[in-house]
Formats: structure tokens, C-alpha cells, sequence
């Protein structure tokens, strides 16, 4: 599977509903396990983002549908990064 991070800021609704935001943080990693994909990390982060999300999805297509679920609740805004592990890093480097 892939390697996703996610960057996230809140939007005026998701800090309307602060209180929710747990569950909200459960669902958003049943919706990816339902997707076939699975939650690897997540923290709450100070700075220019909110929270960062690291997640593993089957393909690029599964993380584009889950980014926009994500967006589609209005809570969040996102930016996703597609992240290679070390020995892609070294692979890569190796072939040029």
C-alpha cells in the first residue's frame, strides 16, 4: 500500500463543532478502513496546519476519494502529500 500525509486545517464549521471532533476523527478512520486503507498516525500540531493525518491507502485513486470525503464534511480543508519510505528513496536515486 501507499504512504499518504495528510495536512489539515480546521474551517470556520469545524471549530463551530470542536467538541465533536473525536468522533469525527473515528469515523474518518472507519471510512478509511472501509476503503481498504488504514490510519498510521495522527497528531494534533501547532503551526501553519491543525493535525496531520499519515495514512496507507491500495492506490492513488483511494486516497483522492477519501481526501475529498474528508473535504466534503466541511470540517476541514486538506493537503496531501503522497510519501515514498526510505527504500523507494534509495531506489529511485539509485536508477539515475
Amino acid at each position: 500500500m501507499a504512504t499518504y500525509v495528510a495536512l489539515l486545517n480546521w474551517t470556520d464549521q469545524g471549530v463551530r463543532n470542536i467538541g465533536d471532533a473525536p468522533k469525527r476523527l473515528d469515523s474518518v478512520k472507519k471510512l478509511l478502513a472501509d476503503m481498504g486503507g488504514s490510519t498510521k498516525a495522527f497528531y494534533m500540531t501547532i503551526g501553519q496546519f491543525d493535525m496531520v493525518l499519515i495514512y496507507e491507502a491500495p492506490d492513488d485513486a483511494v486516497a483522492a476519494h477519501f481526501t475529498l470525503k474528508l473535504s466534503q464534511s466541511g470540517n476541514v480543508r486538506t493537503q496531501t502529500l503522497k510519501a515514498f519510505p526510505e527504500q523507494s528513496f534509495r531506489e529511485i536515486l539509485a536508477s539515475l
